[in-house]
């Protein structure tokens, strides 16, 4: 017996092998949730290396590339990062970036769902911590299954095609690619239309039923649309079933379009248009939410919170609510981790 020891330790190590912890981990499947991304600080210099990031992207800015790389440097980030640095600034915390604090603990809030089922990283398409990083830790840990479930409800080549082409041009790296499985959207899965759903009513319940509730989503060019992006349907069909689910009327309900930019028709209404011309209507009285967003960031915080409160205020509102993204809210998570069962984890 002491002679076969021997000769098996000298195997062991000619040939090396993870240790047990790690031949665990090996068996587990590794999700990925991404997000849209966050600046590392709220500094002009930070907010121009994150611009340029966010804005050379091709499913983002959909204009000959020449051209917009003149646009781009010529003129945008010479300009801009300063403007957003002090938008920043108004929403940063003593944690950072909201969104990157909140799309931490909803990553921790899946890990702590999904037990020892799964092993949850966080990814952000632009910034830190990046798509690329998360997929290594995975490769570092041997992990050959990987569910990838970029955090926008409704499908949009801008967004979610985006994150697939990130984490494609990741693996072009790997001599051996995992299981993939990417889910382009639930938009339409119960649990999320119930939380949803169940944070306008919470609202009503605090503060009664208002003149009218504007579901306001991120816009996008509407060329996309006519080029056939199916983000503006998704984005009614996510008020319908909301609608149904409180059973509102479609007088009650309204859907909108925020944070345009540039000279180009975007989808319409246009949530600052419709805000400022309310009041004169008679609607005095309104809640707002924006159920594109996963988690509170820059658009929802000082964009909805802040300045499209200024507009209905200043026109002649007199109640303006903004009814918070769905963040860590348990249902929620539940929601999300529904999603990823469906990929039989």
């Amino acid at each position: 017996m002491p002679e076969y020891r021997a000769i098996n330790d000298r195997v062991e190590e000619r040939f090396h092998q993870p240790d047990a912890a790690t031949r665990a981990l090996q068996q587990k499947t590794g999700v990925l949730l991404t997000n849209l991304g966050t600046p590392d600080a709220p500094e002009a210099s930070a907010l121009r290396r994150y611009l340029n990031q966010f804005l050379s992207d091709p499913r983002v800015i959909e204009v000959p590339r020449l051209l917009w790389w003149l646009i781009l440097h010529g003129v945008i980030l010479r300009i801009r990062p300063k403007r957003s640095a002090e938008a920043y600034k108004s929403v940063w915390t003593d944690e950072g970036s909201p969104l990157l604090t909140i799309s931490r603990q909803q990553t921790e809030a899946v890990q702590n769902a999904l037990g020892d089922k799964a092993v949850v990283k966080l990814g952000m398409r632009y910034g830190n911590p990046s798509i690329a990083s998360a997929l290594r830790e995975f490769q570092e840990l041997g992990i050959r299954r990987i569910v990838v479930l970029p955090l926008y409800p409704q499908y949009s080549a801008a967004t979610t095609g985006s994150t697939f082409d990130a984490i494609a041009r990741e693996l072009t790296h790997w001599r051996w690619v995992p299981e993939l499985h990417f889910l382009n959207g639930y938009v339409d899965n119960p649990l999320f239309i119930h939380a949803l759903a169940q944070s306008v009513q919470e609202h009503i319940s605090a503060h009664g039923m208002p003149d009218k509730i504007l579901f306001s989503y991120h816009g996008t060019p509407k060329r996309y649309l006519t080029s056939g992006d199916p983000y503006h349907c998704l984005c009614h069909k996510t008020t319908r079933l909301v609608r149904e689910k409180l059973g509102l009327s479609e007088d009650q309900c309204m859907t909108t379009f925020q944070s345009r930019f540039g000279r180009e028709e975007w989808l319409k209404p246009y949530t600052d248009e419709v805000l400022k011309a309310l009041p004169g209507e008679g609607v005095k009285n309104i809640a707002i939410l924006s159920p594109a967003f996963s988690a509170d960031c820059l658009e929802t915080l000082e964009e909805l919170e802040e300045e499209n409160r200024g507009y209905f205020m200043d026109a002649g509102g007199e109640e303006y609510h903004y009814i918070p993204a769905l963040n860590d809210r348990p249902d929620h998570i539940a929601a999300i981790v529904d999603v990823l069962r469906s990929c039989r984890i």
